[in-house]
């Protein structure tokens, strides 16, 4: 509302109906969403983001959605300092990332929070998909977990994960592996406590590589989009790849992590191996 009534002298009725005053902030840097129709608008629209928000020093426009095989999502630079590297803080750790290069989304911080809060002492942790390590950092900063090893294949990514691991100082507790989970995995040679899957659409097809090297009463949570009446279809087709792999679980809970889409949400459904 802030954004709407600073903008009121500079754009018309028609033109205000249309601005999205919602947007991420991941550091100092504000992603926004320009609707075609105020792309002559769009500069405009930006400094005013800046003049509101003192702590924003750089203001980027989402161009397209997520695509290709690391989530990446292309910005175009509007107003501020022109770069795309920023440092985001969440949960007591320090997170630094390209946010074109990276997949991230901060609006799951408190998603990291309500896992770490489940996690005991001495607990040995597999992060799949673990981009810049935000989950990583967040349990190596709030819980007593034994050791965190996080999975990532995007180069880009994997590089700022190792540069936070190093700025938060947690080499002891944190190990990222470069590479394929399906490859990866295998290798390590452990077992682990808790599993994430932190990868929605695309997740169930690694549900196999997880359960090898789960333990009795592992903790699993797998990410997934979809609408509130499609989460009993996730459920049971957790439960089928169980099944496939002649292993038995029980469903915990199914968590609503946010919204994707109008109507369609991320949601996890953490699954214990019984």
């Amino acid at each position: 509302m802030k954004l709407k009534q600073a903008l009121k002298n500079k754009l018309t009725k028609k033109q205000l109906s249309l601005v999205r005053a919602s947007f991420d902030v991941v550091g100092t840097i504000a992603i926004i969403e320009i609707p075609d129709e105020l792309i002559k608008k769009q500069k405009i629209i930006a400094k005013e983001v800046l003049k509101l928000n003192p702590h924003i020093k750089t203001v980027l426009k989402k161009s397209g959605i997520h695509y290709g095989e690391y989530r990446r999502q292309k910005m175009v630079f509007l107003a501020g300092v022109n770069t795309k590297i920023t440092e985001h803080r969440e949960s007591g750790v320090r997170i630094l990332l390209d946010v074109e290069k990276c997949y991230f989304s901060s609006r799951l911080g408190t998603e990291r929070l309500r896992i770490a809060r489940q996690i005991v002492p001495k607990e040995e942790i597999l992060v799949m998909f673990s981009g810049v390590a935000p989950y990583p950092l967040v349990f190596a900063k709030n819980t007593q977990a034994k050791a965190i090893y996080g999975v990532e294949k995007n180069p880009v990514a994997h590089d700022f994960g190792e540069r936070n691991v190093l700025l938060n100082k947690f080499w002891e507790k944190i190990r990222l592996i470069k590479g394929d989970v399906r490859l990866v995995v295998p290798m390590i040679g452990k077992k682990f406590n808790r599993i994430l899957m932190p990868m929605p659409k695309t997740a169930d097809e690694f549900i196999p590589v997880a359960l090898r090297v789960a333990k009795k009463n592992t903790i699993i949570h797998f990410y997934d989009f979809g609408r509130e009446e499609e989460f009993r279809g996730i459920r049971k087709k957790i439960k089928k790849s169980c099944k496939q792999l002649k292993k038995k679980c029980r469903i915990l809970r199914t968590v609503k992590c946010g919204n994707y889409s109008p109507g369609v949400y991320r949601v996890c459904i953490d699954f214990k191996m019984v």
